[in-house]
């Protein structure tokens, strides 16, 4: 890839072998941890996240199944499996972070972040159901460490779209890794992603805008060293691609 003049292509970041790959080099990094933690999880052991499990393999029967017959762009097909996929994700993190006192939530308008209070857990809540606002929700909520999460939305400020040019700026800045760890939960379900400058009605020339090939640049490293990845991050992406590779070994 020309980072200077091409579009990067975040489909070619995590073939089948490399995912193969990354997978065994996270089951070996969450292994070490959990052995010393009295919050280890096991994919294989967990009834609930066994049946997680099988849930996400009858959903590809089903994608399987309607792309055959041609049925995967019918919008009531569309949403009836964006729902599926969207009850499959909630199910998995709050079973996976159970000890962690958090919850995520299918919101009805703007994704929003909720910390724990008044003997509630926190609430990721993403926006209109829609399965890539939960990744991208969970992504803020991997990077956002201990701290952000006792403050509401993280703490992070934020400016509705038509931004000024220094206020773009900054945005970037800080969607970097959040959207790199986007980019990999969202393949390693098996769906393609695209970056969001979140800025469509911006008053000046965006063409000169790195932020693709930065979150791309990111993802590469995430890859090559995932012992870089947050904590939160490296389990949540072990389970998704111990569910969605079917022999790892």
């Amino acid at each position: 890839m020309n980072v200077l003049n091409d579009k990067p292509d975040f489909s070619n970041l995590l073939s089948p072998l490399e995912a193969k790959i990354l997978l065994q080099r996270l089951t070996t990094l969450t292994s070490n941890v959990n052995a010393s933690s009295t919050d280890s999880w096991n994919l294989n052991n967990n009834q609930c996240l066994e049946n997680v499990k099988s849930e996400w393999q009858r959903l590809e029967r089903l994608e399987r199944l309607a792309t055959i017959k041609g049925l995967d762009g019918t919008p009531s097909l569309v949403n009836k499996y964006e729902q599926a996929a969207t009850d499959w994700l909630i199910q998995l993190f709050n079973n996976l972070f159970v000890h962690q006192n958090v919850t995520l939530v299918r919101g009805q308008g703007e994704p929003e972040y909720f910390p724990a209070q008044n003997n509630e857990p926190a609430r990721i809540e993403f926006a209109h159901g829609f399965f890539a606002s939960a990744l991208h929700e969970l992504s803020h909520w991997c990077v956002a460490g201990e701290a952000r999460r006792r403050l509401p939305d993280f703490g992070y400020w934020y400016a509705p779209d038509g931004r000024t040019a220094a206020q773009q700026q900054a945005f970037e800045r800080v969607e970097i890794k959040p959207q790199a760890l986007e980019c990999l939960f969202t393949l390693a379900c098996e769906r393609s992603f695209e970056v969001s400058q979140d800025n469509l009605f911006a008053d000046f020339d965006t063409s000169n805008s790195t932020f693709a090939n930065d979150v791309y640049r990111q993802v590469q490293q995430y890859i090559a060293k995932p012992n870089i990845l947050p904590s939160d991050a490296k389990t949540l992406l072990h389970a998704l691609l111990s569910v969605s590779i079917a022999d790892p070994e």
